[in-house]
């Protein structure tokens, strides 16, 4: 089989390191809003289940067949629309699963149709970059800020990253990792009392249909998946030169979204910071194989699905400063990328840093996160440039 003579340690390396950097950094506003929605500890492992088969087999899948790293995650933005909308206690379970399965129907519907993808095309390089930097830089900072709470884990995994990227980069995530997992361990924070050892049993909630919750739930689940998790994660695929069929994979996730709703696999869609993970050169210098690193951390996934209380509580037992570190120093490549891409031209510089501060900034507004709204505002400064000068009207 071909994936067998393409993966490599690095590319095993990168899929792992995603699964690591998507669980950890996301699964706790997961936990929140499952709890706000009243949903019991077995349903809260159900969900991790759902969400981990969902990203899995759209990770697999997509990338076997193209050849190309298809990159899937779970909405985190959305996770925090149900936290903020659940905790008002207006609507149970069962109504918030109605607006789970109304939300992925608009979002297959956009697929479908290959709305999202026609206006995708409409957006500059230069833009798209300068989003893909804004989205990315966050993550590197918090990898420098980390050191401040854990600087005898972040510092040898800095040195470890500026060694290895001399001597061996392309092992150099790898290198940083076991640099930091051994600096937690020395330091003895390596929390392994949080595992639990059981199987994940998929719990059904039968959904119940109302507009109340479709308005105040689903409605905003589908705006911010589709502006702040499709709309990255697919500069992303493009910014690295993986030219994927956008409207075909939005439609699987939505139609997987269906069927894995009534288990609390709320939205699954396109990820960015993890696909940057596995697109970059990091992964593997020739991008043909890097489709495996995608493999990999769909393989990676369904693991996590089957033992979702065991791997939770493994996952969490890694120090936060490590996650945030290992995060940051793999993408500096890819946000060094991205700048350079975005200010190459200087007819659309302007634009491009305007596009990355206000991406960079984390302001959210209307329920819609920065990544769109950097769009939006980059765009409002290229159409300003094409407005006739006061000397000339």
């Amino acid at each position: 089989m071909q994936f067998f003579r393409d993966v490599s340690l690095s590319t095993i390396v990168a899929g792992l390191v995603a699964v690591l950097v998507g669980f950890t950094s996301s699964i706790a506003l997961v936990f929140q809003a499952a709890q706000s929605l009243g949903a019991s500890s077995a349903h809260i492992t159900s969900w991790v289940w759902a969400l981990c088969m969902g990203v899995g087999l759209c990770c697999i899948v997509p990338s076997l067949w193209l050849r190309q790293p298809v990159m899937v995650a779970w909405s985190t933005p959305g996770a925090a629309v149900l936290a903020a909308g659940g905790a008002a206690g207006q609507f149970g379970l069962e109504q918030a699963v109605g607006a789970f399965i109304g939300s992925a129907v608009l979002i297959l519907l956009c697929g479908v149709t290959g709305i999202f993808e026609r206006l995708m095309t409409r957006i500059p390089v230069a833009l798209a970059s300068a989003l893909l930097a804004g989205v990315l830089a966050k993550f590197g900072m918090d990898a420098f800020g980390a050191a401040a709470s854990g600087p005898a884990i972040v510092q040898p995994m800095l040195a470890a990253y500026i060694l290895g990227k001399h001597y061996h980069p392309r092992y150099v995530v790898l290198w940083t990792l076991v640099a930091g997992i051994a600096a937690a361990a020395l330091q003895g924070q390596l929390h392994w009392e949080q595992v639990q050892w059981t199987l994940a049993t998929p719990q059904w909630t039968t959904p119940v249909f109302t507009w109340q919750a479709f308005v105040s739930l689903g409605l905003p689940l589908f705006v911010v998946t589709m502006a702040s998790q499709n709309l990255p994660g697919v500069i992303v695929m493009r910014s690295a030169g993986y030219a994927v069929p956008v409207s075909g994979i939005v439609s699987l996730t939505g139609a997987l979204s269906a069927v894995l709703a009534p288990f609390g696999g709320y939205a699954i869609n396109f990820a960015a910071i993890t696909a940057a993970l596995c697109t970059g050169t990091e992964a593997h210098p020739d991008p043909a194989r890097r489709y495996t690193a995608a493999v990999v951390c769909g393989v990676a996934y369904l693991i996590l699905g089957m033992y979702a209380a065991v791997v939770t509580g493994l996952l969490l037992a890694f120090p936060k400063e490590l996650v945030l570190a290992i995060a940051g120093f793999a993408l500096l490549a890819s946000i060094a990328g991205g700048l350079h891409a975005a200010l190459a031209d200087a007819r659309q510089r302007e634009a491009a840093i305007v596009t990355f501060l206000v991406t960079l900034s984390g302001v959210t507004l209307l329920g819609v996160g920065s990544a769109f709204w950097g769009v939006a505002a980059g765009a409002a400064v290229l159409l300003a440039q094409k407005l006739p000068q006061w000397n000339k009207i």
